[in-house]
Formats: structure tokens, sequence, C-alpha cells
């Protein structure tokens, strides 16, 4: 029978697993430390650059293993300087991801999976069809990219990260946990958890397992409407995950981390954009400690959306603030390159049914 020769996907591997590979090999246990921090501390991509290793363990691991990085396709600058890239994964398929600067901070917008399953009515991405959930080496990929493309283009580090790109986190719950603890680990790129945001459409019960396993990092709600029937209309995923349902998550989630959360709310003109919406999102603020960023509306090709008029989301905004809940409005960036919230789709396969 002939044996297979398919390379080891050495980052799938923990730093154990590794270990037990290279003593079967031969080589001294210790070897499996330097190689992950290679891997992992200094994001290397091919073994012949790990220089403290010996040319024969170098040629072993090139036989054996593999290391499927991301690499960048191409790469947008927005007017407002925002960088748009697509990266393209070992097996040919592409994410996008979004570098957002500003005065006081780095932001690496992230993406969780190929295309998304949601099919939220606002957003191009949910009219892409889900190809696949990404491994958690591929998140932690984009977020070393990124980190590049601030150091190169800003000359200053990446300071947060947000899981708010294609696809839905919670759905591919076991690797966005474990590209966070990659990055967040001391053999990592060791950045704090609380710089990092994962955005949710709202899985109830993945938002509880997120208070059962104590999780550090913040947690984001795209809400966009504090109304069943008017959530129903532009979230599907609402008529399974109910604002009862969700609220009850949020409070088992709070009172297991006591961590705020953040409600993210697109206001559409002529939808959600009234005062009884605004009142509606108040009293849905009440179930847990948290703050609201109103989104601006980014128009995509394949809906009817448009944006609330400016007015609208200042007095939105004011009512809530009556109401003693923290408010801030986010201006779109990155709109003129498809870079902005819910602007993320691979334009090959984007249109619907294509």
């Amino acid at each position: 029978m002939a044996h297979s020769t398919a390379k080891i996907d050495i980052r799938k591997l923990s730093l154990e697993q590794l270990r037990g590979h290279l003593t079967d090999m031969g080589e001294q246990a210790f070897r499996a430390k330097q190689v992950y921090e290679w891997l992992w501390q200094k994001a290397c991509t091919d073994f012949d650059q790990m220089s403290n290793l010996s040319k024969p363990l170098r040629e072993k691991l090139n036989t054996h293993f593999a290391i499927n990085a991301a690499t960048v396709l191409r790469a947008q600058r927005s007017a407002d300087s925002t960088i748009k890239s697509s990266f393209v994964l070992s097996d040919g398929n592409i994410v996008e991801g979004v570098l957002i600067p500003a005065p006081d901070r780095m932001t690496a917008c992230v993406s969780s999976q190929v295309g998304c399953s949601l099919t939220c009515k606002f957003c191009a991405t949910g009219y892409m069809d889900r190809k696949r959930n990404l491994n958690a080496d591929e998140i932690y990929d984009q977020v070393v990219l990124i980190t590049g493309q601030a150091q190169e283009n800003y000359q200053q580090p990446l300071t947060n990260i947000v899981y708010m790109g294609m696809g839905e986190p919670l759905l591919n719950y076991a690797n966005t946990l474990a590209s966070i603890e990659r990055i967040t680990a001391p053999d990592g790129l060791n950045m704090a958890a609380k710089r990092i945001t994962v955005s949710t459409a709202g899985i109830a019960k993945m938002i509880k397992k997120l208070g059962d396993d104590g999780v550090k990092f913040n947690l984001a709600l795209s809400l966009h409407a504090a109304n069943d029937q008017k959530r129903n209309e532009i979230m599907p995923i609402n008529a399974q995950n109910s604002l009862a349902a969700l609220a009850e998550a949020l409070k088992y989630f709070y009172a297991k981390t006591k961590n705020p959360v953040t409600y993210e709310y697109i206001v559409f003109n002529g939808f959600n954009d009234e005062l009884s919406d605004a009142r509606e999102l108040a009293a849905f603020c009440k179930h847990v400690p948290c703050k609201v960023n109103i989104i601006e509306y980014n128009p995509i090709a394949f809906a009817d959306f448009e944006n609330a008029a400016a007015d609208k989301i200042d007095q939105f905004a004011a009512f809530l603030r009556q109401k003693g809940i923290v408010t801030n409005i986010r201006r779109s960036r990155g709109k003129d390159i498809d870079a902005a919230c819910g602007q993320l789709a691979i334009k090959e396969s984007a249109a619907p049914n294509a």
C-alpha cells in the first residue's frame, strides 16, 4: 500500500503535538519551542529562515511540514488612508481585511470565514455563499500582514483588532478563539485581549458559551433594530435568535465575564431612524452595561437601503445620550474602495446567485 506523502500543516499542531513529532524524528524536545517561537512570535513562514536551527533540522521540517501562509493578493488605499487587502489562502480562496488608521489608534479588521451564511440584507458579504471557515492561523496571518502595513505605511504599531470582516466569528467558534489565543499569548503576538473585539450578528447559545469560557476580549452585537419584526426583516438569524433570547444570553455573558457589551446600530433611512426606534434601543440597553456605536450605512449594489440623514443620526444619538447611554457615531471609512462596514465582498463572487 502506498504511503501518503502529504505534509502536515505545522500551525495546526499544539506545542505538545509538535514536540511529539520532533522527538519521533530523533530531535531534542526543546527544539519544538524554538520552532513554535519562529511560527507564532516571529510569524515566520519559511523554515529556511529559522536561523538558530541546524540545516539538517530545517531540511526535515521542509520535508515533513508545510506552513500554509496567507499572502496579500492586492492592497488598495482609500482617500482617507484606509487600506483594504485581499488575502489569498493556501487553497486559492480569498478573504478581505482592512487597516483603519486614526490619530489615536491603528485597527485591523479581519475576516473569520470565506463568505458568510447569514444573508443579512444590508451586507455585501451576506450575498456571497459561505465556502468554509478560516483556520486559526489564517486569521492570525491577516493580523500579521495588516500589522506590517501599519508599520510600513504609518510607522505605527497595530493597537486594536476587530473581528468584523467577512463571516460570522461565532459560527467559527473554535478557530476564532484559537486565533485570539495565539494573538494574545506571551509566546505569540502578546497583544492585550482588551484590544480585541469580536462582533456577532447574535447567536444566543454561542454568546453563552463565550461566558462559560470566560473570555477576556470585547463582545460587540450587530443589533440594527431593537424590535423583532424589524430585525427579522433585515437579519434572518433573528428568527431563531430573538431579542429576548439575545438579552438572556447577554445577561449570562455579563454575569460570567463582567465585560460590558457594545451594540452596533446602522441607521437606515426611513427604517430604523426615528426616536421611537431610539426608545426601543434605550430599553434594550438596560439589560447589561453597554455602549452604542451608531454606524453610517454604506450602500451596496444589491440592497435598496440608504443612510439616514445626518440630522436624524445626530438626534438619535442625542436621545440615547440623554438616557445616560455612552454613544459614539462612527463615520464611514474606506467607502471609496468598498472597505467600509458591510461592504466587504470578493467582487468575482459577490453577485447574488453567481
